[in-house]
């Protein structure tokens, strides 16, 4: 073998160390240089703007004077008087039972002062605004206890009127007539305010073992 060859033999060897030294240099770079990179892919995104909470709407204010304002026992207000009131029968808002139908009967404040109040009123039917009682009047249903409804101006109180109908009664004792009206004494008033009403009126007075024909309860606040 010659000088040179041995000569090589040396470099070769060290080139291909060198040369290894390369690769697995250039590899570890590669794969730092793909886990750098797939790092980046897969970062947290960005959390979202949170949303500004809706507030809740206010509360749409009631209406002045759409119902009544109630309480028990109001001391100072004084009594509604007839001519601070108007009345109606609610014919919409009428039922049924037992051969009878029950109405609110309304009284609204239609004056400019707080009043009140307590109790049942007196009802009956007429022959017309001025005219004379027809049958008896109603009797006081104890269906809830008495307690004073306080009506700011444009307030309504109620009452239930329970009317049974004529044909519960043997004719002879009821003889029914046609009545057009009610008269109504608002409770502790002697003045009467007249609505209409039509129905079969009972113009006799009943036994007592028949029932009467009208009912009412006490006032209650609000319309029914």
């Amino acid at each position: 073998m010659r000088a040179s060859q041995h000569r090589r033999r040396p470099i070769v060897a060290a080139a291909l160390r060198t040369g290894l030294v390369a690769g697995i240099t250039v590899t570890l770079a590669g794969c730092t240089t793909a886990g750098s990179s797939g790092g980046a892919t897969s970062s947290t995104p960005a959390p979202s703007a949170s949303s500004t909470p809706t507030s809740p709407a206010a509360p749409t204010p009631s209406a002045p004077g759409a119902s009544a304002s109630t309480t028990a026992g109001s001391p100072g207000v004084p009594p509604c008087a007839t001519a601070a009131l108007t009345g109606a029968v609610d014919l919409t808002a009428s039922g049924g039972a037992a051969g009878s139908t029950f109405y609110p009967l309304d009284l609204t404040n239609t004056s400019a002062d707080t009043c009140s109040l307590e109790g049942y009123p007196g009802v009956s039917f007429v022959t017309g605004p001025a005219g004379t009682q027809i049958g008896d009047p109603a009797r006081r249903d104890p269906v809830a206890t008495p307690a004073t409804v306080t009506l700011d101006a444009g307030q309504v109180a109620h009452a239930m009127l329970q009317v049974a109908a004529a044909g519960n009664y043997d004719p002879s004792q009821c003889m029914p007539v046609v009545a057009h009206y009610l008269r109504i004494y608002p409770p502790g008033q002697t003045t009467a305010l007249v609505v209409p009403f039509t129905t079969q009126a009972c113009s006799a007075a009943l036994p007592a073992s028949a029932g009467g024909q009208l009912g009412v309860t006490v006032m209650q606040p609000g319309a029914s």
